[in-house]
């Protein structure tokens, strides 16, 4: 597992790294995959535009102009909203950084300003690797991870890792120190067993030992 050094930490995770903070790998998605996960949404615009033009906009009058424009404009939300989405994944890649430290994993991402989420190793439930035909070309994947926060519904929410590259080796790297990590939560130094010597407080990387 590779430590990244503080003098060479890329500067999207500069501002907020905590002082004795380690991080363990920064990656950021391909981007073709990244921009093609909004093309289910663009799909569905897409085809709520021409059930709007062809069934009713090409057909209506004139006259008519003055009211269906504006309803119209409304009605078509799904497809300008669709489009508008695909332009917001071009600029939201540029600021989409992620990275696994020795006390989180953290995702950066940002449209108008930045944005940083931070997640605990305690919060990590449930982990996936899915890897898509495109991805697969590409060499990359995507990985899924449960906080346990639910929607309304009591659906599970997700944090992704969306199409990095070696997701299996990310994957690891991840249920590794979470693993390490959490016994040391659980099993402070002076409540080991006398044949686990532990991490002294604080993690430290196997090969770095």
């Amino acid at each position: 597992m590779r430590v990244i050094l503080p003098e060479t930490l890329p500067d999207p995770f500069k501002a907020v790294r905590d002082k004795d903070e380690k991080f363990l790998w920064v990656g950021e998605p391909a981007f073709l995959p990244f921009l093609l996960t909004g093309v289910p949404f663009l799909l569905i615009g897409l085809c709520w535009g021409c059930f709007d033009y062809f069934g009713f906009i090409r057909h209506m009058p004139m006259k008519m102009a003055g009211v269906a424009i504006p309803f119209f404009a409304l009605h078509l939300f799904p497809f300008w909203g669709s489009i508008l989405n695909m332009i917001r994944l071009v600029l939201v890649h540029k600021n989409t950084f992620y990275a696994i430290t020795n006390k989180r994993v953290m995702l950066r991402s940002g449209f108008w300003g930045i944005n940083f989420e931070s997640i605990d190793y305690d919060k990590i439930t449930d982990m996936r690797v899915t890897v898509n035909p495109i991805e697969n070309m590409m060499g990359v994947g995507s990985i899924r991870f449960s906080t346990g926060e639910l929607t309304s519904k009591g659906t599970a929410l997700f944090k992704t890792f969306v199409s990095v590259p070696y997701p299996y080796e990310v994957f690891k790297q991840i249920k590794t120190v979470s693993e390490d990590v959490k016994t040391d939560w659980n099993y402070p130094n002076k409540l080991r067993p006398e044949d686990n010597p532990g991490y002294e407080t604080k993690y430290t990387p196997e090969d770095k030992k």
